[in-house]
C-alpha cells in the first residue's frame, strides 16, 4: 500500500473509492472537512449517517457518497485533544479502523484529511506522526487497499505530513 500526500480539496478527490470524514460522535455535518463533505454530499448524507450515531471515540463507519463522485464516506471520530484520554492511542486507532474498514470493503483509495486538527484541537505537526504511522503499519496487512491519500487544504498542513511522511523511511 502507498501512501501520498496532496495539496487539494477532499471532495475533488474524484479518483478515490471513498472519502474519509473526521465526524463527530453524532455524526451529523459540522465545520471543516465535515461540513465540505457533508455540503457536497447533500442532505441524504446527514439523515442516512446520524442513524449510526453516537459514534463511539476511534470508532468508523461507512455510508454511501450520495451525491459526492466518490460511492463512500467513512465516517471516523478522531479524539479531542485536550479533553480525551490518550489522545495519540486515540488517534492511532482511529487511522487503524478507517483502513481495517476500507480493506474489508475492497476499497482501493481512500482520501483522508488531517484527522482531529480542526476544531479538536489536536496539533498539526503530532497528528501527522501518528496518522503516517499508524497508516504505515495498518497497510502492511492490506491485500486491497492500494492507496491511503492524505488531503490537505493548506501548503504547510502539506509540508507537515511530506516530512512526517519522509520520517518514517529513515
Amino acid at each position: 500500500m502507498e501512501i501520498t500526500i496532496r495539496l487539494g480539496n477532499i471532495v475533488n478527490q474524484t479518483d478515490c473509492d471513498a472519502l474519509v470524514n473526521s465526524a463527530n460522535e453524532r455524526l451529523r455535518a459540522g465545520s471543516g472537512v465535515c461540513g465540505a463533505i457533508h455540503g457536497a454530499a447533500g442532505i441524504e448524507l446527514e439523515k442516512f449517517s446520524s442513524k449510526l450515531a453516537p459514534l463511539a471515540l476511534s470508532a468508523a463507519v461507512i455510508t454511501p457518497g450520495f451525491r459526492l463522485a466518490n460511492p463512500w464516506v467513512i465516517h471516523v471520530r478522531g479524539p479531542k485533544y485536550h479533553f480525551d484520554d490518550d489522545p495519540p492511542g486515540a488517534l492511532a486507532l482511529a487511522m487503524r479502523n478507517v483502513i481495517d474498514l476500507a480493506e474489508s470493503k475492497g476499497l482501493k483509495r481512500i482520501a483522508v484529511p488531517a484527522i482531529s486538527t480542526g476544531v479538536y484541537g489536536y496539533p498539526m505537526s503530532e497528528a501527522a506522526q501518528v496518522l503516517v504511522k499508524a497508516a504505515r503499519e495498518s497497510g502492511l496487512n492490506c491485500k486491497n487497499l492500494e492507496e491511503v491519500r492524505f488531503v490537505m487544504v493548506s501548503r504547510d498542513a502539506e509540508a507537515i505530513f511530506s516530512a512526517a511522511l519522509a520520517d518514517l523511511a529513515i
